[in-house]
C-alpha cells in the first residue's frame, strides 16, 4: 500500500492541511495512520463527503508550516499496513473478505500457494486459475509475477494484500512485496515489508501454535538467509520446522537450509541436502525444485565439479523455461560460477539478456540491504563477467580453468581480473574474497 503525507493529501483534495488532520483524527479517512505528530494517508483513500458543515465549524482554521507538523514521510517512516479490524475502511474482497474466517492455527493452507503447488512445467497459469479462493489466487498471481521476473506486477499485487486479515495471506504478501521491491530500488519499502513480516505472527492470537511457529521460522529463515543475513535469534532449529511443512514448502525450506550450509562453506553437505530433497520428492514442485538445483550448481562449482553443475543447471532450466520462471537464475547469477554464460547464453541469448537484466536490478537492491546490515562490501561496480571471473578466482580457480569453463583464453581472464583489481582498488588475487559473495 502506498501512502502520502498530510500536505500531499491536502493538495490532492483541495482542502487545508489542518482539515485533513481533523478528518484523520475523527476516523473519516480510510486507512489513515498516525506517525509521530502527523498522519500517513493511503493514496487510494477517497476524500470524505459533506465537508461544508465541517468547514463551518472551524472558520478560523489556518495551515501550520508543513515542515513543522506535516513532514513528508520518507519510505522508512511509512506506517505498517492496518489490519481490517483496526481500519475504518469498508470491507474489500481481497483485504477483508467477509466469507472467510480469521486466521486459524493451520496457517499453511494459504501460505505461498504457488510455491507449494505441484504442476507440470508449462501449466503454471492453469494451476493458478484452479484456486477457488480469491485471496489464494491473488497471492499465486503475485508469486508468478515475481518468479517470472515481473517485479512491478508482483509488488502491485502483493502490496494490495499486505493488510489481509488471514495470517498466511499477509505473510505471503509481505515476503513477495519485500523481494519484489529490491529490483525496483525501493529499499525502504523492502525493509518495511520484512519488518512487518517479522511482527505479523507475534501479533497473531495463534502465535503459540506449532504450525504458526513453523510458519514464522519458514518466513524468518527465507527472508534472512537469501539476503545472506543471520537468521532470527528466536527461530527454532530447521529440524523442528521441516516435519510440519507441506511438501512444496518443505522442499523450499530444504533449499534455504542448503543455502545456509553453502554460506558456511560446507559445500559437500549443502549439495547432499539439495540432492536428497530432489531425490525424495514424489511430485514435481517447479519453484522449489528450481532453487534446489541452483544451490546444487553453486556447490558443484565450489567443488570444481563443473559437469555436475551443468546437469543441475539444465534440469533447472527445463523446469523454468516453459513458464518463464527465470527470476531465480538472475538472483543467483553471481553464485553460479559462470554457468549461465557457459550453458544458457549461446542457445538462449534472449532469455540470457533478460536474466542479466534481472541480475543487475536485483543485485543492486540486494547489496543495499545486505551491505548496510552486515557492514560487508560486496562489489557493486563490476560487470557480470568481471564478477564471475573474480568469484571463480577467489574460489581458487586458475586462469586456465576459468578460461576453459567460460570458453575464453587465459589472457582474456587475466584482462578481466586486471580490470576488476583496478575497480576494487586491490593488487592481489587473495584480496578478492572480501568483495565477493560468500
Amino acid at each position: 500500500m502506498e501512502y502520502r503525507s498530510v500536505k500531499e493529501t491536502a493538495e490532492a483534495w483541495s482542502i487545508t492541511e489542518r482539515l485533513v488532520q481533523r478528518l484523520c483524527s475523527e476516523g473519516r479517512v480510510a486507512g489513515a495512520r498516525k506517525i509521530g505528530g502527523s498522519w500517513a494517508i493511503p493514496q487510494e483513500a477517497e476524500k470524505p463527503g459533506d465537508l461544508r458543515k465541517r468547514r463551518a465549524r472551524e472558520p478560523y482554521a489556518v495551515d501550520l508550516p508543513s515542515e513543522a507538523c506535516n513532514p513528508v514521510l520518507p519510505d522508512s517512516n511509512r506506517p505498517r499496513p492496518v489490519a481490517p479490524e483496526q481500519s475504518h475502511a469498508a470491507p474489500e474482497r481481497l483485504n477483508a473478505p467477509q466469507d472467510e474466517q480469521p486466521a486459524s492455527p493451520n496457517v499453511f493452507s494459504r501460505l505461498m500457494p504457488l510455491m507449494n503447488s505441484s504442476f507440470e512445467p508449462g501449466t503454471c497459469e492453469e494451476t493458478i486459475a484452479q484456486f477457488k479462493d480469491p485471496s489464494m489466487r491473488a497471492i499465486a498471481q503475485a508469486e508468478y509475477c515475481y518468479f517470472s521476473g515481473d517485479a512491478e506486477g508482483a509488488a502491485k499485487r502483493a502490496g494490495a494484500l499486505t493488510s489481509h486479515e488471514n495470517l498466511a495471506v499477509r505473510l505471503s504478501a509481505c515476503l513477495i512485496y519485500a523481494y519484489a521491491n529490491l529490483p525496483l530500488g525501493n529499499i525502504n519499502r523492502a525493509k518495511f515489508a520484512l519488518a512487518e513480516l517479522r511482527d505479523a505472527l507475534a501479533k497473531s492470537p495463534h502465535a503459540s501454535s506449532a504450525q504458526s511457529k513453523a510458519a514464522m521460522a519458514f518466513m524468518g529463515y527465507t527472508s534472512s538467509i537469501l539476503l545472506h543475513l543471520p537468521p532470527p535469534e528466536d527461530a527454532p532449529p530447521t529440524n523442528e520446522l521441516l516435519p510440519l511443512l507441506p511438501p512444496g514448502l518443505r522442499a523450499f525450506a530444504l533449499y534455504v537450509r542448503a543455502h545456509q550450509l553453502y554460506l558456511k562453506g560446507d559445500h559437500a553437505r549443502s549439495l547432499g541436502v539439495a540432492e536428497a530433497a530432489l531425490l525424495f520428492s514424489s511430485k514435481t514442485y517447479p519453484i522449489p525444485e528450481i532453487y534446489l538445483h541452483l544451490v546444487a550448481v553453486m556447490d558443484c562449482m565450489s567443488l570444481k565439479r563443473a559437469d555436475d553443475a551443468r546437469v543441475h543447471l539444465l534440469t533447472a532450466w527445463k523446469l523454468a523455461r516453459p513458464d518463464g520462471l527465470i527470476q531465480a537464475f538472475g538472483e543467483h547469477h553471481g553464485l553460479l560460477g559462470g554457468m549461465l554464460e557457459s550453458v544458457i547464453k549461446k542457445d538462449w541469448p534472449e532469455d540470457f539478456k533478460r536474466i542479466i537484466d534481472i541480475t543487475y536490478r536485483f543485485s543492486a537492491g540486494w547489496r543495499r540491504v545486505h551491505n548496510s546490515a552486515t557492514a560487508e562490501t560486496v562489489a557493486d561496480n563490476l560487470t557480470t563477467t568481471e564478477f564471475v571471473v573474480s568469484m571463480l578466482a577467489a574460489r581458487g580457480w586458475t586462469n586456465q580453468e576459468i578460461g576453459a569453463h567460460l570458453d575464453i583464453s587465459a589472457n582474456t581472464v587475466k584482462s578481466y581480473l586486471t580490470s576488476s583489481f583496478r575497480k576494487l582498488g586491490i593488487s592481489k588475487r587473495q584480496e578478492l574474497g572480501q568483495f565477493m559473495l560468500r
